[in-house]
């Protein structure tokens, strides 16, 4: 129903009467729409999680790329109604992917990311490792956010994207052993910390 009619003009009160139940029985479960939207993310994310778990030894680059494509193909059958939420799971302060409320599912799939540079057979040094990990979360959501907008037949332009992303991931890789570049990542993670996780960094 949000993907036909919008987030905003979706009610409780329809979502009861498509459901055949009552409203009270509604609320009992589900006291407002937000509540809709953390168990859907709380239930991807776990999905997620569990398929991720299959991700093969080796190294960091293959290791973000089989659960990036383990991220698509959990939300695919979604895509439509995930598309009408993105001013939810993207703008919103309260809502979103970076808000309190959701924190545990951002976690659980930050975490994915995290591990799959951690435990790879070329893990950088921590803090470095964790690091690139959130990056990585960051650039798996930019993917996402493309995948949504992406007007192509069947996504082709999505499936390029992904495919591009794989080539560049080795020449990155190299560029690790540069100090400046390993300064960059770890000062952009200090950023991504604080602007984006609410997580202030001493300095």
């Amino acid at each position: 129903m949000i993907a036909e009619r919008g987030y905003d003009t979706t009610t409780l009160r329809d979502i009861a009467k498509e459901a055949d139940v009552s409203v009270g029985l509604l609320y009992r479960y589900f006291p407002s729409k937000q509540a809709v939207i953390i168990a859907l993310y709380d239930e991807l994310s776990a999905d997620f999680a569990r398929r991720a778990a299959s991700i093969p030894a080796g190294r960091w680059h293959d290791r973000f790329m089989f659960v990036l494509r383990a991220s698509l193909h959990v939300l695919q059958p979604h895509r439509v109604a995930l598309r009408a939420l993105i001013p939810v799971l993207v703008g919103d302060p309260d809502d979103g992917v970076f808000a309190p409320g959701t924190a545990f599912s951002r976690l659980r799939v930050q975490q994915v990311f995290e591990d799959a540079v951690g435990s790879a057979a070329d893990a950088p040094k921590a803090p470095l490792a964790g690091a690139l990990g959130r990056l990585l979360y960051l650039v798996h959501l930019a993917v996402l956010l493309w995948w949504l907008l992406d007007k192509t037949p069947e996504q082709r332009a999505t499936t390029a994207l992904v495919r591009l992303t794989g080539q560049l991931l080795p020449s990155a890789a190299l560029t690790l052993r540069l100090p400046p570049i390993r300064r960059f990542v770890m000062t952009f993670d200090e950023l991504i910390r604080e602007g984006l996780f609410g997580n202030p960094v001493a300095v």
